[in-house]
């Protein structure tokens, strides 16, 4: 039955998934309204946020091996249940007034949801791409970057027209309908499937195979290995860095450089499309440049970024490069289970993904402590680019490595056959 399928409606099927699951990115339109109209206290509803985004990264490495043995369609089902029932749920505390009800819908469903939801496509659509595998992961993750992008005016708007339950109601109900959807018919391939164009590039004279992937390892034999916790490191320094800059861009901009407060609203918002934009462009062309040197790009760009702003007076300098690390962190997702893909194979691809994704929740603690605590004890952004500049220089030089270490690999595996 698997044979029937189009690839492209799989592809589909995945970005309706993330598409739903991203809009939890959009959770800023939510603050005001819930700070105001509830009286919350604003560490309530921004706890609510922190739980739900450290949950989705931890649980992604938890569900990890119950998405590769359940397959794609029970885990986005149940993705897609948690997901539902905690935004549906969130407008159920908002009618009690009841703050703790919120953390545990909104934080603790949605998180679990959008942890097992993230996760669960991405597996398949590698399967399913073996030609052009960052293309496929490139699209599911920008549809996560853009769910945020369509929820926030819709959210607005309905919660100046309705209610804030009445908008957890309507969109947590087209969350989950969304969603079975995309689960309904989303399905790995048959073992050894592979598209008829790579069939007849394979059978015409003197046209190349495709690559075949470095080895296939289980997620233990997997995170036994260096090249594993190399990509881990190079993850946790790209994404910190990306979400720090999330993070306080706006006052970052009008500090620095004098960005008026309205001026730094809109490049905040032209981030959300670098972000996404990065996402599908930096992973479609890693299918054309390999993905471990796509990753010392990021680090190159980020260095010279991180080098530029602390001594740049140029406002439009200043945004443009804060545009570029935004990209990176975004490509950094995207290129991620690809990458994976060549490195470690398909056989656990899902599992692996989870535990590499922990990236994704640290990297949310650390990027935004580290700024805070270094603006709150030097009264200055400057330092922080320092810092991240050194990070990001280790992160260079583990991502060159590794590319080196990949290269001695093959060579080994090439003489082995040989003998």
């Amino acid at each position: 039955m698997t044979l029937t399928k189009n690839r492209w409606l799989i592809a589909l099927s995945a970005i309706a998934i993330h598409l739903s699951i991203g809009a939890s990115y959009a959770y800023s339109v939510y603050k005001k309204p819930l700070i105001e109209t509830m009286g919350w206290s604003e560490t309530n509803v921004t706890l609510a946020f922190t739980i739900m985004m450290a949950l989705a990264g931890f649980t992604a490495a938890a569900f990890g091996r119950f998405v590769e043995k359940w397959g794609p369609r029970k885990s986005a089902l149940i993705a897609a249940l948690l997901f539902g029932l905690g935004q549906v749920g969130s407008g159920v505390a908002v009618l009690l007034d009841s703050s703790i009800a919120f953390l545990l819908t909104y934080g603790l469903l949605s998180g679990l949801g959008l942890g097992i939801g993230y996760i669960s496509p991405v597996s398949t659509l590698v399967k399913w791409f073996p030609d052009r595998r960052g293309l496929a992961t490139g699209m599911a993750v920008l549809g996560f970057g853009a769910g945020a992008l369509i929820t926030a005016p819709v959210a607005a708007n309905l919660i100046i027209t309705t209610s804030i339950s009445t908008t957890f109601f309507i969109l947590g109900t087209c969350y989950f309908f969304v969603m079975i959807l995309g689960a309904s018919y989303i399905a790995p391939p048959k073992e050894g499937w592979i598209p008829e164009s790579m069939k007849q590039g394979i059978a015409v004279a003197g046209q190349k195979k495709v690559k075949e992937d470095l080895r296939q390892l289980t997620a233990q034999e997997a995170v036994r290995t260096k090249h594993f916790w190399m990509l881990w490191t190079m993850m946790l320094i790209n994404t910190s860095a990306g979400i720090m800059m999330i993070s306080v861009a706006s006052p970052m901009a009008q500090d620095v450089v004098g960005l008026s407060a309205a001026a730094a609203a809109t490049m905040v918002g032209i981030m959300g499309i670098f972000n996404g934009g990065g996402r599908l462009g930096w992973a479609t062309a890693s299918d054309y440049i390999g993905r471990y040197n796509i990753f010392i790009i990021f680090f190159i760009i980020q260095i010279i970024a991180f080098a530029v702003l602390p001594n740049t007076t140029n406002a439009l300098l200043f945004q443009a490069l804060i545009l570029l690390v935004v990209s990176c962190y975004g490509g950094g997702f995207s290129n991620l289970p690809a990458f994976i893909g060549d490195l470690f194979g398909t056989k656990q691809l899902g599992a692996i993904h989870g535990y590499l994704l922990t990236t994704w929740s640290l990297g949310g603690i650390i990027g935004p402590m580290l700024v805070n605590q270094i603006r709150s004890s030097t009264g200055s952004y400057i330092p922080v680019f320092y810092v991240f500049l050194g990070l990001i220089s280790v992160a260079c030089v583990i991502s060159i490595m590794l590319r080196i270490d990949i290269k001695k690999y093959q060579e080994n595996s090439k003489m082995k056959k040989a003998a």
